[in-house]
């Protein structure tokens, strides 16, 4: 599973509002400001709820 470059250069962490990556790796979305990690559910569809966001 992979989230679409177009999709991740529109999107920014709800929390600061500033760029995020994928890590491929884990499959999520990671705002290295934060440090918090984002799960990508089924379907490719990233939760950006700050409250599902996984520390690190």
């Amino acid at each position: 599973m992979t989230v679409s470059k177009e999709l991740l250069d529109i999107m920014a962490c709800p929390k600061c509002k500033k760029n995020i990556r994928h890590d491929e790796k884990e499959n999520k979305i990671v705002c290295d400001k934060c440090r918090l990690k984002f799960p990508i559910l089924e379907g490719d569809i990233p939760n950006m709820l700050i409250e599902d966001a996984e520390k690190f």
